[in-house]
């Protein structure tokens, strides 16, 4: 029911930025949370960061200080700000939106950092 479409990822080296977006079909207040994650390969899919509609963030130790989540609810959107990246960062990310106690998950989008 809900469609979560990402875009940004890319290849960067090392130290560099990437802004992920993902746009969802419904409204951002709607989803009660939504968040990021992502896979390395061969690895088990990990959570990077998670907002609620109330605006509480949450981020894995790994990223803390680096990255940012964020929603724009007039574009139906969330946003993950990726700075200082690292080789460690590559990995497929996706979007997670929470909507009446069901999970959504977008398609994927690739970052590869290079050393």
């Amino acid at each position: 029911q809900v469609q979560l479409v990402e875009s940004g990822g890319g290849l960067v080296q090392a130290g560099g930025s990437l802004r992920l977006s993902c746009a969802a079909s419904e409204s951002i207040f709607s989803l009660t949370t939504m968040g990021w994650y992502r896979q390395a390969p061969g690895k088990q899919r990990e959570l990077v960061a998670s907002i609620t509609s109330g605006g509480r963030t949450n981020y894995a130790d790994f990223v803390k200080g680096r990255f940012t989540i964020s929603t724009d609810n007039a574009q139906n959107a969330v946003y993950l700000q990726m700075n200082s990246l690292k080789p460690e960062d590559t990995a497929v990310y996706y979007c997670k939106a929470v909507r009446l106690s069901r999970l959504y998950w977008g398609q994927g989008t690739q970052v590869t950092v290079s050393s």
